[in-house]
């Protein structure tokens, strides 16, 4: 089964990094020729539901995104888990017009960097720590004003599944400049396809928007909801698809973890009864 399941997945990376090059390639062209187009939004729409017809056919992983009616209309801030690469195309049909915050290196790739540029996308350089946080709040307050919704991580890097969550600051200085509601999302998308995983397991990864924050609030009190919102759900859909049953093979330390979290509702359960 493993055997079979990781020449599925090579198949899948060379297809999905293949076409993602040449879809850079065009995208990136356009973009310095003429700036952002429909033919360029276009092909990023097609690369994101095209990528996850691939993935499903190659590899098994279904995929199942809900609770878009929570996305509230105008500017606002979407916040998600990171578990997988599968995060970054799942939800961008979703968005409207959104603007992921992605690390600097990524943004001097060429032709990729170019095509970034070109769909909204805002630049933070990790390497210069709490001095990129400004530099990043220009590229906000712009895209903002351009009719986008913030789309970031808070973790800022992809995290295993039920790793202990580790939410940085960015996401509450945006919070609080922008004021505008923060729209959390739930996944388990790092069961099917994780962080450092050479194989890809078939399941259905799911990804769920949540109700939104308002603005306004103290920024522990948003950090405190957004984070508990987050965990929450995400820990709630690992839960159901353990339930389900999993393809991928769990290590002990997961296991255990699994197991808490049972353990964990349960008593919930409990004292709710």
């Amino acid at each position: 089964m493993k055997l079979i399941q990781a020449v599925r997945t090579a198949l899948f990376y060379l297809l999905f990094i293949g076409q993602t090059a040449v879809v850079a390639i065009v995208i990136g062209t356009l973009a310095l020729i003429r700036g952002r187009t429909k033919l360029g939004w276009a092909l990023a729409v097609y690369w994101c539901r095209s990528s996850l017809v691939i993935l499903r056919a190659l590899t098994g992983v279904r995929t199942e995104v809900t609770g878009a009616e929570h996305i509230p209309p105008g500017g606002c801030i979407i916040a998600s888990k990171h578990q997988s690469d599968w995060d970054v195309f799942a939800i961008f049909p979703y968005t409207g017009r959104p603007a992921y915050v992605i690390k600097k290196e990524l943004m001097n790739i060429p032709f990729f960097g170019w095509a970034a540029r070109a769909m909204d996308c805002i630049e933070v350089d990790r390497k210069r720590g709490a001095e990129a946080i400004p530099l990043m709040m220009v590229q906000a307050h712009a895209a903002i004003e351009r009719g986008c919704r913030i789309v970031i991580f808070p973790e800022g890097t992809r995290k295993a599944p039920l790793a202990k969550a580790d939410y940085r600051q960015g996401i509450a200085r945006l919070y609080a400049q922008l004021n505008v509601p923060v729209v959390p999302v739930a996944l388990n998308s790092g069961l099917f396809w994780g962080r450092n995983s050479p194989v890809i397991w078939p399941g259905t990864a799911k990804a769920r928007f949540l109700p939104p924050i308002e603005a306004g609030l103290p920024p522990d009190v948003f950090m405190q909801r957004l984070k508990k919102a987050i965990e929450t759900d995400s820990d709630a859909l690992i839960l159901e698809a353990a339930e389900q049953g999993l393809a991928r093979p769990m290590d002990g330390d997961f296991r255990a973890k699994l197991e808490d979290l049972k353990a964990g509702q349960q008593n919930a359960d409990q004292t709710t009864y």
